[in-house]
């Protein structure tokens, strides 16, 4: 009979065990949250104020960057916390919300991306129906479905992590609580968990990615129709932030979730987390406002405001 114990709290190894690496760590981090928060919250504000902004493509870019702020907030301000501790523990339940925000936020994200892709279909493909189909009720229909499914699809994930059992031991070779690292320290109840997230993970990326793949394969047979090269440049151009956000984020999660935690798996997992979790938050509000000729145009214009109010 294996000898199963209440855990209360976990023990996080972080990033590195060598005390001198740990500062400058917490510096980098520290750095990357605060540019993260203010670039997010700054799109967030900018397409606020900005009636240049007011698109469908421009809505759902400011939920992309608030769900960018929270997911940062969920795992950054911890970490950064346990980089100057000598503890560095986190509660069981800590551990459990951790898991239920990440998964539904990862979620969200994957879903918000599959509907600007669309967004950019309607848009290219269907211009003159543009402003019928994608109206304010049909946006927020839209928007409002990757919370309500993401957060769903995560109570289940976090249920059945809750039913995972550990005998003794605690610490989790990770900088927060994820899926793999847990799955592989625990002792008992780990079948279901296990095969539940390689499942369901794979169907909702699969289901997301579809949607992106099919969008951008309409864009390109639009794009190329186009008689005008100018039209056709500046098709590409709307397209070209939206594509790389993509390829970055499903590629890391792909490389993470949709294998089976060993060792190896869970050790190179925590380096591309590191990626995800901080850095892509950080570049989407960068790879939307220079790339984007709207956004750069509207920045300047608040700027001015400001500038002349001041």
């Amino acid at each position: 009979m294996l000898n199963f114990t209440d855990v209360t709290e976990f023990i996080l190894l972080g990033l590195t065990s060598h005390q001198e690496w740990q500062i400058l760590f917490f510096i980098i981090f520290l750095v990357i949250y605060v540019v993260t928060l203010v670039g997010n919250i700054g799109m967030i504000v900018l397409i606020k104020v900005s009636p240049q902004l007011n698109s469908p493509m421009y809505f759902f870019l400011s939920h992309l960057s608030f769900v960018d702020v929270w997911f940062s907030s969920n795992v950054t301000p911890k970490m950064l916390e346990n980089l100057l501790s000598e503890t560095k523990t986190i509660s069981y339940n800590g551990c459990l919300v951790q898991c239920f925000f990440f998964i539904a936020l990862v979620h969200v994200e994957f879903f918000i991306l599959a509907v600007m892709a669309f967004d950019r279909y309607m848009a290219i493909g269907k211009p003159l129906l543009y402003g019928s189909r994608m109206s304010t009720v049909v946006c927020v229909r839209l928007i409002s479905f990757p919370y309500i499914y993401g957060f769903l699809t995560s109570l289940v994930a976090t249920l059945l992590t809750y039913g995972l059992y550990f005998c003794g031991k605690i610490e989790i070779n990770h900088f927060y609580c994820a899926d793999p690292p847990l799955i592989k320290m625990a002792c008992a109840g780990t079948f279901v968990k296990e095969y539940s997230m390689i499942i369901l993970g794979g169907i909702n990326l699969t289901y997301s990615l579809t949607v992106v793949i099919i969008s951008y394969l309409f864009i390109v047979i639009a794009i190329l129709r186009m008689h005008s090269a100018e039209g056709r440049q500046k098709a590409f151009s709307t397209c070209g932030s939206h594509l790389i956000a993509v390829i970055i984020f499903y590629g890391t999660l792909i490389f993470m979730y949709l294998r089976r935690p060993t060792e190896e798996s869970v050790e190179q997992g925590k380096m591309v987390a590191v990626f995800y979790t901080t850095v892509i938050p950080m570049l989407n509000p960068m790879i939307y406002s220079l790339r984007n000729k709207d956004v750069k145009v509207a920045l300047n214009k608040v700027m001015s405001r400001i500038c002349v109010t001041s």
